[in-house]
């Protein structure tokens, strides 16, 4: 474990555990003694991993009876999400429920018998202890082998068949199916489920879920139904004035624990802060509320300074621990604000919803319930001077909160999730206008093909000469997308070429042929019970409906047909269940939104576009297909016969047939409202 390069491995390394990585020599191991596995799952900024850890892994008689009974496998489930995704869809048809840590028993053939999450080190509320478990487990399968060994083959039959999709609209015509009532009746369910106080989706706990407010964002944009704009606009305000907000730094913790987004989950991951970038610019297209700028270059700061690699990458995370305790590093007393502030504290405190005696155990979580303006009028404040008072108390407690002990950083460097936070800062860019953040979106794009592309293949990680682990789908739809969004905001169409390499190869080693969808693993995967296929929408987007959005724009810009028409066909199958549960399909309702409103196919021509094209990008125009040329090209469908002038030319298109051209991106917006 010691060579590992995973710093949640690297924290179990130390174990009194005898823990294997996940490869042969485990599996081997298990078959050769005749042993079941212990399979352990986690990630470095899980709290509850750590409790289990200082509780029973730490424990030397714990240690002990894992060792005799188990050959024991730790999983770092960000490196091996495929894995997690097995033994997690396991333990959720076993239980009811999932979580991590994720602890799994399988057999020495890695199929698995019984599972669950954390356990504690003595017997609590009718819960055994982790040592009943083991003893147990042992006895079970010494005595009662081929029992067991026969609910783990009907457990894996199981999911086999689970995993099956299709039939929901397959063979019919789409234009039965793309129509506004089916929108209609999407957004409708959504509402059901909004908090319309608190904003977001459902009870506690609350997670962003920032493809149900694009959905929302963009229904509002073609039907201006303000139900829409002020759900959206309402869970942005809420999330950005709770305590799931890091009011000093920028950044999102993981999730909120009750209804308010007051009481973190202190975790800060990419993926969460990149999705959130992503909306929060959308957002901003369209509102142009000053807070929603505010949100997006705080939190793009907080990337900068806290989770960004020298050569160009992106960190995974940042620990909701430190110093042993869960939220620590970001909670303060009353008496450190009087302290710090001085005679600006009360106002501050006013402001942020701080008490004597504490807000959460004794602390105070930082959190608002109006803006600065809106709390200025309310006092009848000078605006200006209240804003600097606060700007000026922020950075003098982030001085000395950065004294503090520091949570641990999660240095792995993982391929969607840097894609992701590439596709933020090509939003942003086309939101606030700001060079600085095309110039990092360009140099991790250079970053990411050096180190995680070798020929047309990607890998979830950066290549090594030791440990490479073939990228999984995820990785795939993630990037181009990211290579697409690129595209658009620097006119550089080789982006689309390597988009192009990439998702020949997705249809070469993941494709399955039977049902058109796409496998999460490669076909080169060997070291799995099984190859699955996810079509959920959750905290980020599944590889097959992201893919299904590539699918429709590089069908579109290379003239590809049979690539919409896979696409088309994924999505009917599908299209029973998403419009039934959209909350669980987010990204696959925008899919539909998308072919329902149309795709309109933009381009910009001319020898000095640059200023123009930025005024483009700050539009907020949903669904489109954007090039910008500076030179005559006839490569591409919609750039063929294209003459280049010195004065910008804006063509407007529907399958490569275009209006006359224009001139003012004002016309633009009013030929758009024409378009179907």
């Amino acid at each position: 474990m010691s060579h590992e390069i995973s710093p949640y491995l690297l924290q179990h390394s130390n174990n009194p555990v005898d823990w294997y990585p996940w490869g042969e020599e485990a599996l081997e191991n298990a078959k050769k003694q005749n042993k079941p596995i212990l399979l352990s799952i986690g990630y470095a900024a899980c709290h509850w991993c750590h409790v289990m850890e200082r509780e029973s892994f730490e424990d030397e008689q714990t240690a002990s009876l894992m060792n005799e009974y188990f050959i024991n496998i730790k999983v770092d489930r960000e490196e091996r999400p495929d894995l997690d995704h097995i033994y997690m869809d396991a333990v959720q048809a076993m239980t009811g429920s999932g979580g991590w840590p994720l602890n799994v028993f399988l057999t020495p053939e890695a199929k698995p018998f019984f599972g669950g999450t954390y356990f504690p080190p003595g017997p609590y509320h009718n819960r055994p202890s982790w040592k009943q478990v083991l003893e147990s487990i042992h006895e079970n399968f010494t005595k009662n082998r081929d029992v067991t060994e026969n609910q783990a083959e009907n457990l894996v039959s199981h999911m086999r068949k689970t995993g099956v999709f299709g039939n929901g609209y397959a063979g019919e015509n789409e234009k039965a199916f793309f129509q506004k009532p089916t929108l209609d009746d999407i957004f409708h369910k959504i509402m059901v489920s909004a908090d319309t106080e608190w904003g977001g989706f459902g009870n506690a706990p609350k997670f962003p879920q920032p493809f149900i407010i694009q959905f929302l964002l963009r229904h509002y944009h073609f039907r201006r139904d303000e139900t829409a704009l002020k759900q959206a606009c309402l869970s942005l305000d809420r999330m950005a004035e709770g305590g799931i907000y890091d009011h000093l730094a920028g950044g999102f913790s993981r999730y909120s624990t009750d209804e308010r987004w007051f009481l973190p989950h202190f975790e800060k991951m990419l993926y969460d802060n990149a999705l959130l970038i992503s909306v929060y610019s959308e957002a901003f297209q369209l509102t142009g509320k000053k807070t929603y700028q505010s949100v997006i270059k705080e939190t793009i700061r907080f990337i900068q300074n806290e989770l960004s690699s020298a050569e160009g990458g992106f960190y995974s995370s940042l620990d909701a621990d430190s110093e042993g305790e869960e939220g620590k590093f970001y909670v303060w007393t009353r008496k450190e604000l009087d302290e710090a502030l001085g005679p600006d504290a009360a106002l501050f405190c006013s402001f942020y919803g701080v008490s004597d005696q504490g807000n959460w155990e004794g602390k105070n979580i930082l959190h608002r319930r109006n803006s600065i303006s809106e709390f200025a009028k309310e006092r009848s404040l000078d605006e200006i001077s209240f804003e600097s008072m606060v700007m000026e108390s922020q950075k003098k407690l982030l001085e000395i909160r950065g004294r503090r002990p520091h949570p641990d950083l999660d240095n792995k460097l993982i391929l969607n999730w840097n894609a992701l936070m590439n596709i933020a800062l090509s939003k942003a860019y086309a939101a606030l206008g700001k060079p600085e953040y095309r110039e990092l979106a360009v140099r991790n794009m250079e970053f990411l093909l050096k180190y995680f592309k070798k020929g047309n293949q990607l890998y979830h990680g950066p290549v090594s000469p030791n440990k490479n682990q073939v990228a999984f789908l995820d990785d795939y739809a993630c990037m181009i997308q990211a290579l697409i969004q690129l595209q658009e905001i620097t006119g550089d169409e080789q982006y689309l070429f390597i988009a192009r390499e990439l998702c020949e190869k997705v249809f070469e080693d993941y494709m399955d042929e039977e049902t058109g969808y796409f496998f999460y693993t490669a076909k080169s995967q060997q070291d799995l019970i099984m190859r699955k296929i996810e079509v959920f929408d959750g905290a980020t987007a599944s590889g097959n409906s992201q893919m299904f959005l590539n699918l429709i724009y590089l069908s579109l810009i290379f003239n590809i047909p049979n690539w919409r028409e896979s696409a088309i066909n994924i999505f009917l199958s599908m299209g029973r269940i998403i419009s039934q549960y959209p909350l669980s399909f987010g990204v696959w309702v925008i899919g539909i939104q998308a072919l329902t409103e149309g795709v309109p196919e933009i381009l910009m021509t001319g020898r000095e576009i640059d200023e123009l094209r930025a005024e483009f990008l700050h539009i907020f125009i949903p669904y489109r297909i954007f090039q910008s040329v500076t030179r005559e090209m006839n490569h591409l469908p919609l750039t063929v016969g294209k003459p280049i002038h010195e004065r910008p030319q804006i063509y407007l298109c529907k399958n490569y047939t275009c209006q006359k051209p224009m001139s003012e991106l004002g016309e633009l917006r009013s030929r758009l409202t024409e378009f179907g």
